[in-house]
């Protein structure tokens, strides 16, 4: 038999529902995947391999019994930030320690009412404060993609590292993900795989732990372009239990792959040309935009002049809300607790011990731009320039343009310690130069691999599209995929 962990997430869905194979031979595949694995990768946490099992069964009841759903029977990944009932929910967190919820984040909810398995939940940086995943109380996630030629473990990227690593690794056949500032495209581009950040308000944020509640959007990772519109399908949808949860029908986003992009105007913004980018990037870029010319789109230069303001902006905006979010993590209720002389003393121990050096260096900078004498001074300064962050993107859309096209990240993966935050932080968030814009202006955004670096490194382009039109990012995603016939299967070491 084919082995069933190298299918695609349609093919797979597909094979199951005409019983060329059953879930369980495929669930069975992926876990004796993981269990080779994932040792070497360090991309699951916690493997769900009864519970993969007995969803794994009951889709294959549902098959038979001609109920098959739309994801019926695909085993997925869960990135350790959606609520699991029943099963270890810790953002990747000491803080958490042995957290089980009692309930089910909503986009998980729609996975498993679609039919889809979970094969466990996915390392990750500690409460989605990275770019490398090597914040993560259980250690850094080694991508499968290695220099040709070398042996030096790689970064997956971050915070996202373990559902890149996952899905590329052939650990399960798509990952859920979460994008704050880059969280999805950057890992995505890292590891030769697809990751859609959709609009805000597109997923539900209900049951899905916070970081930044004005940035963060559910996502996902897959192989194709075709798998991403899949998946988008299942996990997006209104929720009331969300108050920023958009009340809009969910487009058919599988239809929109094939259509192409003829007609379509494609801006290029001249500030994304950043001084020292690589020849390599810049050449990549340029290849985008070639494909996307000769499948019929047009090309128009553009202007996002306060782009050069995004990455300070979003690290005073998101520290400030992740203080906000994390002051409920005290050791009282659930977690971990660290006893004390008294309750405050037990709240500093417990912090002390439970959050990582990242997690407490962006409480600390947050509380600081929160504080009475520094609230003007940064923290409404921060929204006043974010509000011009997202003017510059309504009046290029207003000007004809249907989408952009932007490099993903300023490099290929690099190599774990490589860039060392304790010593200086602001080189690591540096990562994100291309892609916080996107979350500041709540727009959607896809990473496509697009390329290779000269060590043979898979390098990304990314697509930025209007509000609620991740169509059209589908759409022209796939041609970029279609013209670059990537081999996108890393070497197998691990």
């Amino acid at each position: 038999m084919t082995d069933l962990t190298r299918l695609s997430l349609k093919t797979l869905r597909d094979g199951i529902a005409a019983k060329d194979f059953t879930a369980l031979e495929a669930t069975d595949a992926y876990i004796s995947a993981i269990e080779a694995g994932n040792e070497k990768l360090n991309a699951y946490v916690a493997v769900t391999a009864d519970e993969a099992r007995q969803m794994a069964k009951a889709s294959d009841a549902k098959v038979a019994a001609g109920e098959a759903g739309p994801l019926e029977g695909v085993p997925l990944g869960i990135k350790d930030l959606f609520a699991t009932k029943g099963v270890h929910t810790q953002a990747a967190s000491h803080i958490l320690d042995g957290f089980k919820p009692e309930y089910e984040s909503t986009v998980t909810g729609n996975l498993w009412r679609d039919g889809a398995v979970m094969l466990g939940k996915l390392n990750m940086d500690e409460f989605a404060m990275g770019s490398s995943n090597e914040t993560s109380y259980y250690g850094p996630v080694v991508n499968p993609w290695r220099a040709e030629g070398e042996s030096k473990d790689l970064v997956a990227g971050g915070s996202s590292g373990g559902s890149a690593a996952a899905v590329a690794g052939w650990l399960c056949a798509g990952a859920t993900a979460t994008d704050t500032g880059g969280s999805i495209r950057q890992p995505a581009a890292f590891t030769g795989t697809v990751g859609i950040k959709p609009t805000y308000g597109r997923c539900s944020r209900w049951g899905t732990i916070a970081f930044a509640s004005s940035l963060d959007q559910a996502g996902s990772i897959t192989r194709t372009v075709e798998d991403s519109a899949l998946m988008l399908q299942s996990m997006a949808g209104f929720d009331p239990k969300d108050s920023t949860s958009a009340d809009l029908p969910v487009p058919d986003f599988a239809a929109a792959v094939e259509r192409g992009v003829k007609g379509l105007v494609i801006g290029v913004p001249a500030e994304y040309r950043i001084e020292g980018m690589p020849a390599e990037i810049e050449a990549l870029w340029q290849q985008g935009l070639d494909w996307l010319k000769a499948e019929g789109a047009t090309l128009k230069d553009i202007s996002l002049p306060h782009t050069k303001y995004a990455l300070p902006t979003y690290y005073i905006v998101a520290p400030a809300e992740a203080s906000s979010n994390l002051a409920r993590y005290d050791g009282v209720k659930y977690g971990l607790r660290v006893s004390g002389n008294d309750i405050t003393d037990m709240y500093e121990l417990t912090r002390a011990a439970g959050f990582g050096r990242e997690v407490k260096r962006r409480v600390m900078i947050g509380t600081y731009v929160l504080s009475a004498g520094f609230y003007d001074a940064y923290y409404v300064r921060a929204q006043k320039v974010r509000t011009l962050i997202k003017r510059d993107f309504d009046e290029a859309f207003q000007g004809g343009v249907d989408a952009i096209l932007t490099p993903a990240t300023p490099s290929a993966a690099f190599g774990i310690g490589e860039q060392d935050l304790s010593v200086d932080p602001v080189k690591m968030y540096l990562n994100d130069v291309f892609t916080v814009t996107v979350n500041m202006a709540g727009l959607p955004g896809i990473a496509v691999p697009a390329g290779k670096d000269a060590a043979g490194l898979p390098l990304g382009l990314q697509l930025i599209g209007r509000p609620f039109d991740e169509e059209t990012l589908f759409a022209a995603g796939r041609v970029i995929e279609k013209n670059a016939a990537l081999d996108l299967a890393p070497s197998k070491w691990w």
